[in-house]
């Protein structure tokens, strides 16, 4: 294993154990590839948010903001132009989309969303939070599976489903996180049906989670839709790449049941699941990935469309 290669595992396995877990059952290579796709895709996110693997952040993070997306930009269009780079992250992404031939819009999709970061949008609808969601993750999910050999756009489709619906289920989970950064991503829309407010320092009291937490479980119900979406994608993988995915659906799930579980006195602590309880979901996850052939396809009327 090269340089390269190690950073990328070192990458994901630090930042997400939930889909470190996940990818330990897809093939080798395509592990390898996976993990260097997650390292640039983390990468990217902690320099825009000022943090380090998700966690952490800078008080002054929005200054220059915008300077560190046009180098991401610079740096990124470079990697894919073949120009030579001394950084791991964009060492790894280049490897990636060159063996998989992706398409090199997709890479700046993910940077698009970034930029929704940097020029503080804000978030009115839920049409709103899914094009961002699909920006800064539902793009992920069509690249890891054109990793995993996919082109045709209709299983793409149930791949950018399942990002929308990790990202939607991120966000249930950080509300209150969120607002200590300044930042608010659960729609209006939702914040004002269910009484909450909508400014970031009112959702950081204790007093308006109740409301907030109605809100956020709202949201959940929408990434319930895109979980039962996305588990239609598995049907043309091969079985190890339908058990790496039906885990990491299991696993990030399993986020959501437990906030609604819980209560808004989840957002106290880092709302997850434990180690063995993940591993119990992964190996749940078989199952599924068995039965692939035979998986319901459901309807995608009214889903976000991809760009």
């Amino acid at each position: 294993m090269d340089a390269v290669t190690a950073h990328g595992h070192a990458s994901i396995k630090k930042g997400s154990k939930s889909f470190a877990l996940a990818s330990r059952v897809l093939p080798p290579a395509l592990r390898d590839d996976a993990s260097m796709l997650y390292a640039w895709c983390r990468y990217c996110d902690d320099v825009i948010d000022g943090q380090e693997m998700g966690h952490g952040q800078m008080t002054d993070y929005k200054d220059g903001q915008a300077a560190r997306l046009a180098e991401l930009e610079g740096r990124t269009q470079d990697a894919l132009d073949g120009k030579a780079m001394d950084n791991p992250v964009f060492i790894g992404l280049a490897r990636v989309i060159k063996t998989h031939n992706i398409d090199h819009k997709h890479p700046f999709e993910l940077l698009k969303g970034f930029d929704m970061d940097a020029s503080d949008r804000i978030y009115k609808t839920i049409d709103d939070i899914l094009d961002y969601s699909y920006h800064v993750a539902g793009v992920v999910g069509v690249m890891m599976a054109n990793i995993m050999g996919v082109r045709d756009a209709a299983t793409l489709d149930r791949a950018s489903d399942l990002g929308l619906a990790f990202q939607l289920t991120n966000i249930a989970r950080d509300v209150v996180d969120d607002a200590r950064a300044d930042r608010v991503f659960v729609p209006q829309d939702l914040l004002l049906k269910y009484n909450a407010p909508i400014g970031a320092r009112a959702l950081m009291q204790p007093e308006n989670w109740p409301a907030a937490h109605q809100a956020a479980c709202a949201q959940l119900d929408i990434a319930e839709g895109y979980y039962q979406s996305a588990k239609a994608g598995i049907k043309e993988l091969d079985f190890r790449c339908a058990w790496a995915i039906s885990a990491a659906l299991a696993v990030y799930r399993e986020i959501g049941q437990t906030l609604r579980a819980n209560g808004p006195q989840a957002w106290h602590g880092r709302v997850g699941a434990s180690k063995s309880r993940k591993i119990a979901l992964a190996l749940g996850a078989v199952r599924p990935a068995m039965g692939r052939k035979s998986v319901e396809i459901t309807s995608r009327d009214g889903f976000y469309a991809r760009p």
